[in-house]
């Protein structure tokens, strides 16, 4: 019996061969997308859920509350051997400091050969908590300075074989570091990809403060994680470490809550740093089954509307006994198998679209990944979920045909069933559409505003990187070579620039000689006084700062910290003391600049202070002439390999700096795109069958209103006035829906673009042309053909 269905199931396909080939088209762009974002939403939650004991395994936050609360990926330096002296509740405890990358040097045949690699600093209990196969040497070694654990790709890549145990390298042209231990490769869904990872003690050398017991400061370079043991309450933890804050930070305003965030929730981000944001993989999910739905609505129009022809089949069958039931599972084997047929189909095409879904998002997805039971379970649900929702209604449809109607050809579209369920889909179809359209807008014009907008400060200017060990004169003599040439406008000494992710550090101040601190925290900038004129932020109120060698005595604010201070102008706080992170840094401030953005547009401008501090700078920032790029660059290079000669001269502008700041939107809306262009195609293969199943009922219809005198355009008119309206509707429903929905998707942004009318036009315009295009293109050839030939026939 199933057999004899599957066999008259092809036949019907094969009759119908117009027909199928666009249902195939449509559910095979659908099972396509829905396979490319299978795998791109299984890579993201499948995060480092390899490692045993994931499940108590949790990295250490804090709420930082001032006036507001941030919510950072960090706690103090001191938190890790806090815990191991002070409590009882862990296994085992590590710091992770992230040092990005740096120039490694190493002897090999006879010369010096430079390499940039990633690396992190960590504890020996890192190698402990995690399962990083270790294939030489013991997790202990890393309790000395200068040893450090490599993976063997960059084993192979610095010394030419994988057992390089005892080779050494010389790091950022400082620190000869010595190879205690091999890493097998590192999975790619892992937090942790560095492939170099350095003993903790070495760090002291770069940052003695990271390496400390501090509790008065928090870096986002540095993560505490900690395994706890079975059974452990992750709030009673919290309670625990409730306290601390009151023992080691009495007289601060800024208030830690310290909490455990799960490692298997890190990468999807929420309230503090990771990879993506949940929300992300969310949508995705959606627009790739919005795209599956809509393949899905595509054969049901479609197959509804060419039920007449199907229904002297479907009457034959019921005089010869045919039942419902029977006739359904018919016609569900039917698309059974013409979705098989499209998931096959689906999956050859992404595969062959997989090398350029990789390079949109970034990642490394293979095939190899559907290769177990859970991504069969998904392909084959997905599966039976088409061929229910593409089958279901339109055998009940053809079920319920009258056979005595059927069989004396008697039958209209009204008989037949379908008609306004076919109108409802129509209209979810436009409606998708439109709201894909609207959303890919709103989101593209937010990113170019964000990219785009005046930031306050210069982004053209050039980024240079300062070698750790320079002494302060040595790097004022830099800085003066660097400066010695007509191409170069100016060149500054910093920590780094002004809306840069790693320059935000957040501290106490206290304003003059207040006896509390300030309820906010304040962004300090590390700068020396040519800080102002290479990025082009502007003084409302006194001057700039002179600096001094040894001490720091003027400082500078911008707008917001003298309104958050309470100043009636920003010329009231001139002269005024100023400390910030207790006694780190005090000075008078001699001059006010205008506000500029300190981070990206999710924060909001937070209070500035710019101070110089010679030990802290760890870039040049360069201004060059407009229109002599090349020869200031050229003139750079010289002068950096002059004096570093073993060091790889490497720069970076501002503006791509602040575009990598908004990369994983800048992904999504190039996804939301795609998609939104896939969908727009399939509903035109729809569109593109309905119209011409109408064209063809129609053709007697459109011979006599041609003998009578009707034009092109009143033919043509047909088939526009029932799609017209179906566009205006569903504009009508999907305007206000995706509007609700956009503006709560903005809301993550301090600084956004309105909700512009002529957003919600165009998207609905674009959506009524397309499909009027269409309808021309099938429609004007009937409209032009000779009425002789579609009335000899009667």
């Amino acid at each position: 019996m199933i057999r004899n269905y599957f066999i008259t199931a092809w036949r019907s396909l094969r009759k119908r061969r117009t027909t199928s080939l666009i249902n195939l088209l449509g559910l095979t762009i659908g099972f396509a997308c829905a396979v490319l974002i299978y795998l791109f939403v299984s890579h993201h939650l499948g995060f480092d859920d390899f490692h045993t004991d994931a499940d108590r395994i949790y990295r250490l936050n804090t709420d930082e509350e001032t006036d507001y609360i941030e919510y950072e990926g960090s706690v103090p330096p001191g938190m890790a051997n806090e815990i191991r002296n002070e409590f009882t509740f862990s296994e085992a405890v590590a710091r992770y400091a992230d040092w990005q990358e740096d120039v490694l040097a190493v002897e090999r045949d006879g010369a010096t050969q430079k390499y940039r690699e990633t690396l992190a600093f960590v504890e020996p209990e890192f190698l402990e908590i995690f399962n990083f196969p270790v294939r030489g040497g013991t997790p202990d070694a890393l309790e000395a300075p200068n040893l450090a654990f490599i993976t063997e790709e960059v084993a192979m890549r610095l010394f030419g074989r994988r057992d390089a145990i005892g080779e050494t390298f010389v790091l950022g042209n400082t620190e000869t570091i010595r190879v205690a231990g091999i890493l097998d490769p590192l999975p790619e869904k892992s937090l942790f990809d560095r492939e170099i990872l350095v003993s903790f003690p070495t760090l002291k050398v770069y940052s003695e403060w990271v390496t400390s017991d501090s509790f008065r400061g928090i870096t986002s370079m540095l993560q505490t994680f900690v395994r706890v043991r079975p059974g452990t309450d992750p709030a009673a933890v919290e309670a625990q470490l409730a306290a601390l804050p009151g023992k080691y930070r009495p007289d601060s305003k800024n208030i830690h809550h310290y909490r455990l965030q799960p490692l298997l929730d890190i990468h999807l981000g929420g309230l503090y740093p990771g990879g993506i944001q949940e929300r992300i993989l969310w949508i995705v999910s959606l627009i790739g089954f919005l795209v599956l739905l809509l393949a899905c609505i595509n054969f049901i129009n479609i197959t509804t509307a060419q039920s007449l022809n199907r229904s002297r089949e479907v009457g034959v069958r019921k005089v010869l006994g045919c039942g419902r039931h029977q006739l359904l599972r018919q016609f569900l084997s039917e698309v059974f198998l013409l979705s098989l047929f499209a998931l096959v189909a689906g999956l050859l095409t992404a595969w062959l679209a997989l090398p350029y879904f990789n390079d949109i998002t970034g990642l490394s997805l293979g095939f190899e990944s559907l290769v177990n039971p859970g991504s069969i379970l998904f392909m084959l649900g997905i599966l039976v979920l088409v061929t229910l929702l593409a089958g279901f209604y339109p055998g009940v449809v053809l079920g319920r045909i009258p056979p005595v109607l059927a069989l004396k050809r008697k039958l209209t579209q009204r008989d037949s069933g379908g008609l306004r369920t076919r109108q409802v889909l129509v209209t979810l179809q436009f409606t998708i559409s439109i709201g894909l359209i609207i959303a890919t807008l709103v989101v593209g014009r937010q990113l170019r505003y964000a990219v785009e907008s005046d930031l306050g400060y210069d982004t053209s200017v050039l980024m240079l990187p300062i070698p750790s060990d320079l002494e302060p004169r040595q790097l004022e003599s830099l800085k003066a070579r660097l400066s010695n040439h007509s191409a170069i406008s100016q060149v500054s000494s910093c920590f780094a620039s002004p809306g840069a992710p790693n320059n935000i550090w957040g501290t106490s101040v206290r304003y003059n000689s207040r006896p509390e601190v300030e309820e906010f925290a304040i962004d300090v900038k590390v700068a020396d006084r040519d800080y102002l004129g290479t990025f082009g932020l502007d003084l409302v109120a006194g001057r700039n700062f002179f600096e001094k060698r040894d001490t720091v005595d003027e400082v500078l604010v911008n707008r917001t910290f003298a309104r958050m201070v309470g100043a009636e102008s920003p010329e009231a706080v001139l002269g005024k003391e100023i400390a910030v992170g207790g006694k780190y840094v005090r000075g008078r401030i001699v001059g006010v600049v205008e506000d500029f953005h300190d981070s990206d547009f999710t924060s909001r401008i937070n209070p500035v202070f710019i101070a110089p501090e010679p030990g802290n700078y760890g870039e040049f920032a360069v201004k060059l002439q407009a229109g002599r790029l090349r020869e200031g660059i050229a003139h750079l290079e010289k002068t950096w390999t002059g004096a570093f000669p073993d060091l790889l001269f490497e720069y970076e502008f501002v503006d791509e700096r602040v575009a990598q700041q908004y990369a994983t939107e800048t992904q999504f809306l190039t996804l939301g795109k795609l998609f939104s262009l896939l969908a727009i195609g399939i509903g035109c293969l729809g569109i593109y069958g309905l119209v011409s199943f109408f064209v063809a009922q129609k053709t007697k219809e459109i011979g006599i209103r041609k003998v009578l005198g009707g034009s092109v355009t009143d033919i043509l008119a047909l088939f526009t006035r029932e799609f017209i309206g179906l566009v205006v509707v569903a504009g009508a429903i999907a305007i206000p829906l995706t509007a609700f929905l956009m503006e709560s998707w903005l809301q993550n942004y301090q600084y956004r673009t309105p909700l512009e009318w002529w957003v919600f036009a165009l998207a609905t315009a674009a959506v009524l042309l397309i499909t009027l295009a269409i309808i021309v293109l099938k429609g004007s050839k009937a409209a032009w053909s000779n009425p002789v030939k579609s009335l000899r026939t009667e």
